[in-house]
């Protein structure tokens, strides 16, 4: 019986289908099992072997805020000249097709939707936005809270809310499979790039098995079937990381604790 690992996501519930993908492909090329894992809290990942995670969790379980839980070693690359071919993302400002602001400095008063608090593509870069405008006084009239980015999509294009910040990658996959959004919402602005979701392992792992985990994942893409399924995914290749690659978000959260405003309310 081949040794059985969990691999964790944290992530979009739109995007599952990869990380079962990936998981399989690992499985096979390594002769070991991973067993996808949705997890429910950031807590569950003391829990995980391996985990698809954010970029701010991750940096907020890295010293100084925390002992090493995580080690990074992969991480999408995304197609198109806008991601440069480079491991990065971007934040895209919609609202209502309707709606009449034409940037992010007409959200001013409005309402504003963020799927979770750690997300740094729907709150931490929202919230050094705010930070380098100087804008750390109660820009926005109400923050709610959605659980999803889906979810804030859905309630931006039903006009439950002025505007969020969708990840990139996610908010191509939702207009895919569902074009009727498109109908309901448009881009006003892009925050970012972030340095994408890393794929990580757990401190426990042996060096051996994370080392064949990342040459796996950067070389996926060489093979034919492997590639044409992680276009499905509009996934480019996977991308060696480590851990200074997250510098950059760690500038964002140094910045907005300087600032004091950890908290878009």
């Amino acid at each position: 019986m081949p040794t059985t690992y969990s691999l964790y996501t944290f992530l979009a519930p739109c995007l599952q289908p990869l990380y079962q993908f990936v998981a399989d492909y690992l499985g096979q090329q390594l002769h070991i099992r991973l067993d996808l894992v949705v997890g429910q809290t950031y807590d569950d990942i003391a829990l995980a072997d391996f985990c698809f995670v954010c970029g701010l969790p991750y940096i907020l379980r890295t010293p100084p805020y925390h002992r090493p839980l995580l080690q990074v070693l992969a991480a999408p690359v995304l197609p198109g000249s806008r991601y440069q071919d480079k491991p990065i993302y971007f934040s895209d400002v919609i609202v209502h097709r309707d709606h009449p602001a034409a940037s992010f400095a007409d959200l001013r008063g409005g309402s504003w939707a963020f799927n979770e608090p750690e997300s740094q593509s729907g709150y931490g870069i929202t919230r050094y936005h705010l930070v380098t405008r100087g804008e750390t006084n109660g820009f926005f009239g109400q923050v709610i809270q959605a659980g999803f980015h889906q979810e804030a999509i859905r309630r931006v294009a039903a006009r439950e809310v002025d505007a969020t910040a969708i990840d990139s990658h996610v908010l191509a996959i939702e207009l895919r499979d569902h074009p009727e959004l498109a109908h309901h919402i448009k881009i006003i602005d892009t925050l970012g790039p972030s340095t994408i979701q890393p794929f990580t392992a757990a401190p426990h792992i042996p060096m051996t098995l994370q080392a064949d985990v990342q040459r796996v994942l950067a070389e996926m893409h060489l093979d034919p079937e492997a590639k044409s399924r992680l276009e499905q995914y509009l996934v480019e290749r996977f991308a060696r990381v480590e851990d200074a690659d997250y510098n950059d978000i760690r500038r964002m959260l140094t910045a907005c604790e300087q600032a004091q405003f950890l908290t878009l309310r």
